[in-house]
């Protein structure tokens, strides 16, 4: 067993496309409309579906906006610099919700942003 995909629920499928392609550097794998459901799915990640987990953007046509709610939690990205990391998403207009370093009782260095719906991504520095 492996996992295959999280999947986020997006108001706005284009402006999410962008910021995990142009601000996160994921590539988009493939993208499919579904008319008769009225919903369109993309599928985003680093590297090919068949060896690498990946995020599944679910757009529903006819949904303006979500409850979040309180369960969830965040997506994690491994990166080498999550220094680096951080300038290079501010530089792309990336909201940046805590600045990199230590995490709280801790060493890792980490930093967390926020996608144009809201969600969570927590950047991880590399362990050397």
């Amino acid at each position: 067993m492996r996992i295959l995909h999280t999947m986020l629920r997006v108001t706005d499928l284009q402006r999410s496309i962008q910021f995990y392609t142009d601000v996160l550097q994921m590539r988009l794998l493939r993208q499919k409309d579904y008319p008769e459901g009225k919903f369109t799915l993309a599928f985003l990640g680093y590297g090919d579906e068949s060896e690498n987990t990946v995020i599944e953007l679910t757009h529903n046509w006819d949904t303006h906006s979500y409850d979040m709610g309180n369960a969830y939690g965040h997506i994690a990205l491994e990166v080498d610099d999550v220094y680096r990391a951080t300038d290079a998403i501010r530089e792309h207009q990336g909201k940046i919700t805590r600045e990199a370093g230590p995490m709280n009782a801790g060493t890792t260095i980490i930093a967390f942003v926020e996608d144009p719906d809201g969600y969570a991504i927590e950047l991880i520095g590399k362990k050397n």
